[in-house]
């Protein structure tokens, strides 16, 4: 029955990496990005969203038409200087409705040299009139942005800092995969127990199997580490599977004990 479980949580972990679709990093201009990432396996959202840390910046996406500022009565988001805002635009010119409803989740809210970066999730669809729903199935999504022509992060008019009708590729192609566990490496392999894990991303925990589904081992990684030493030298030769877990995602690697 171990066996079954942990073939079957492979699975899932392989095909959640290949469930998704991405923008890629967009730059609206200088020091303001953003990058959508949809997951079909979760149907989670993820957005990621950089601008000056001195001043509000604001992100607004669905299917616009027209021109102008950002579209009244649609879904959007923005830096207050301390968090991400789900709320709704009121017009040009007028100030956004924060939600009753905060259906982000900020994972992530980081400043350096003055640039803010925010990541934040929620489920393609939260149930809520004033939010966007997400579809997988697009190939495309529309970006309005604006940031506050100075310093201060009470909403006011941005001047010309703003961009609007920004059509946007959702693409599976972008590589997505190339900065999340799965592009984690362990080197050498084969090896005598002793490897090195190395990852793009922060790494929580490290769990050892067997190959029929057996829990050998779990080691505990600190301050989220990216280069990790490994010692299984008690192993017997033969081949483990190795569990990789952040609080975002988990992949699995073989190694090979000799």
């Amino acid at each position: 029955m171990k066996k079954i479980t942990l073939l079957t949580l492979l699975a899932i972990g392989i095909s959640s990496f290949a469930q998704q679709k991405s923008t890629g990093d967009v730059t609206f201009s200088t020091n303001i990005t953003a990058n959508l990432t949809l997951n079909n396996t979760t149907q989670k959202a993820t957005i990621k969203l950089i601008g000056p840390s001195d001043r509000w910046f604001a992100l607004q996406f669905g299917s616009f038409t027209g021109s102008g500022g950002m579209a009244s009565g649609q879904d959007l988001i923005y830096s207050n200087g301390t968090t991400l805002v789900d709320a709704r635009q009121n017009g040009v010119g007028a100030t956004p409705s924060t939600d009753a409803t905060q259906n982000w989740t900020v994972t992530s809210n980081t400043v350096a040299s003055g640039i803010r970066t925010i990541i934040a999730e929620r489920n393609f669809s939260t149930g809520d009139a004033n939010d966007y729903t997400f579809n997988y199935a697009n190939t495309t999504i529309d970006f309005a942005w604006a940031k506050n022509s100075s310093a201060g992060q009470s909403l006011n008019n941005h001047g010309g800092n703003r961009g609007y009708g920004i059509d946007t590729a959702l693409s599976t192609s972008l590589g997505v995969d190339d900065f999340g566990l799965k592009a984690s490496s362990i080197s050498p392999n084969p090896s005598n127990g002793n490897f090195t894990i190395e990852t793009k991303t922060g790494l929580d925990q490290i769990n050892v199997y067997s190959l029929i589904g057996t829990l050998i081992q779990t080691i505990e990684v600190k301050d989220k580490s990216n280069t990790v030493e490994v010692s299984l030298k008690n192993l017997q030769t033969g081949i483990y599977l190795i569990e990789l877990q952040n609080d975002q995602e988990k992949t699995w690697k073989k190694i090979i004990i000799k």
